[in-house]
């Protein structure tokens, strides 16, 4: 089907989904035509192949880590807003029938390392992340929340470790476990700081 008039950021939110669920290399061109409802030539015209369009979506998924970083910057102390954001983590895998955990740590899985560019992309991601829950540290430093001598940055690399740990053990896991599983990181996490 031949839709001429569409958004490239619809088609790419729309593909995005297609990717976060098959991953990359299973999904096909025509897997990213029955889900958009755009022609092939549709899509090879407005992002020249699967990795642009891929690339487009990656891009677009970068929007869901810019408001976990608002999250992060909202007030209250540094252990609620960490506990905030992993809880709506965990959430977000308890209640995904696909279970399709996060779109960077899957795609780092399947791709960093060996393709420059989306490495790069993720690292863009990861970043993004580290700095809030530096800033988030550091706060709760000046606050006396967290002890002076830990390292903010340390403590920000831990805690995008942990985001993307409760992803994997969201996924990896039978239901009757996973939100035990997921509460016990949590806590561990937070009474870290």
């Amino acid at each position: 089907m031949h839709t001429p008039h569409f958004h490239p950021d619809d088609a790419a939110d729309t593909a995005m989904r297609v990717f976060w669920q098959k991953g990359y290399a299973a999904t096909s061109i025509q897997d990213l035509v029955d889900a958009t409802g755009l022609s092939r030539s549709s899509l090879y015209n407005t992002f020249e192949s699967k990795y642009g369009l891929f690339q487009h979506a990656l891009r677009r998924y970068r929007g869901q880590t810019l408001r976990n970083a608002v999250l992060l910057a909202e007030d209250g102390s540094a252990q609620a807003r960490v506990r905030v954001l992993l809880q709506g983590i965990a959430e977000e895998e308890l209640s995904d029938g696909n279970t399709c955990g996060c779109l960077v740590a899957n795609t780092a899985l399947e791709m960093g390392g060996r393709d420059p560019t989306v490495t790069t992309m993720l690292g863009e991601h990861f970043a993004t992340l580290e700095t809030a829950l530096t800033a988030l540290m550091q706060r709760g430093q000046q606050r006396g929340e967290i002890a002076r001598e830990k390292s903010p940055v340390a403590l920000a690399r831990f805690l995008v470790a942990t985001v993307q740990g409760l992803r994997v053990m969201g996924r990896g896991h039978v239901d009757a476990d996973r939100a035990a599983r997921l509460d016990d990181i949590i806590d561990t996490a937070v009474s870290a700081l």
